[in-house]
């Protein structure tokens, strides 16, 4: 069961919350997502994808590939909500 959120949702990227919905509903954990994102050479802690999943992190545009690569859904979806994850 995951902890519930302490703070609201930030306003620092669009792919946060997306994120957070496709690595849940794969069943990943965050320290999973991390290491699979580090091991396609995105520099990223723990914390930092905490803070990305609550929209209070800038997301670089070379990040987004990255992400959509590891969580096997496309970049239009990550920034559009287009195509089914």
């Amino acid at each position: 069961m995951s902890k519930p959120r302490k703070r609201p949702l930030g306003a620092l990227n669009i792919v946060g919350q997306r994120v957070m919905h496709v690595r849940k509903q794969k069943a990943i954990k965050q320290k999973q997502l991390v290491a699979m994102l580090q091991s396609r050479g995105m520099d990223i802690c723990d914390a930092s994808m905490s803070r990305l999943e609550g929209q209070g992190r800038k997301v670089q545009d070379y990040e987004i590939p990255i992400l959509a690569d590891a969580l096997g859904v496309s970049v239009a979806w990550l920034l559009l909500g287009e195509e089914e994850a």
